[in-house]
This record gives C-alpha cells, sequence and structure tokens, in this order.
C-alpha cells in the first residue's frame, strides 16, 4: 500500500516532490506524466496520471487513472500500472479520485 494515504484510506499526505512517469502508448509515443496521487480503493492501489507537455506543464486538466502495484518483496523493482479494463472498476476509482480533489478544495478555503 502506498505512503499517500493513511488505513482509513483517507488522503492525508502530498507528494514531497513532484515525481513523473514515462509511458509508452500503442501508437509508439511517448507521455511523461505528474504523479498527482496514488490511492486506495476496496484494498487495490490505484495511481492519477497527470500528461504534461514538453515544458512540464500540465498538457490539459485531463488525468489518466490506472491500477498500481508494488512488488512488495523488491522496493527497488519498478511499479506496474495496469490498465483498468472494466467499467464499474474504473467508475469506483474515478469516484475516489473526485473525492480526493474535493478534500484539496476543502483545505483551500
Amino acid at each position: 500500500m502506498s505512503d499517500l494515504f493513511d488505513d482509513d484510506n483517507n488522503f492525508d499526505k502530498e507528494l514531497d516532490e513532484e515525481m513523473t512517469v514515462s509511458l509508452d502508448l500503442d501508437d509508439g509515443t511517448t507521455v511523461v506524466c505528474s504523479i498527482v496521487t496514488i490511492f486506495d480503493v476496496n484494498g487495490k492501489d490505484y495511481i492519477a496520471l497527470m500528461p504534461l507537455d514538453e515544458e512540464g506543464n500540465a498538457a490539459s486538466d485531463e488525468v489518466w487513472i490506472y491500477g498500481y502495484k508494488e512488488n512488495e518483496e523488491d522496493p527497488n523493482e519498478e511499479p506496474e500500472l495496469i490498465y483498468i479494463d472494466d467499467e464499474d472498476e474504473y467508475e469506483a476509482a474515478a469516484d475516489k479520485f473526485d473525492e480526493y480533489l474535493d478534500s484539496l478544495d476543502f483545505e483551500d478555503q
């Protein structure tokens, strides 16, 4: 489980520094994305990524959500990003991410 949320599935910690990941897309292009957060839904980890342009700025307000899996036996191994095929699973992850965004809006007030 990620360090970005507590045992109650609350988003109580922010990333200390902006971290990025490079995704190789099916069309052969590579997109650099900022890691927005890693979160849990029903015992499974998910990651929210924001695509960046060439200057490192948000390319749009679009966020991509993937399943996220770390090798607990080898923390140095690259985490696995898993495309979410199931519509209900994706909707549950998107709803949890919306809760995260709402918590940020509440903190800003």
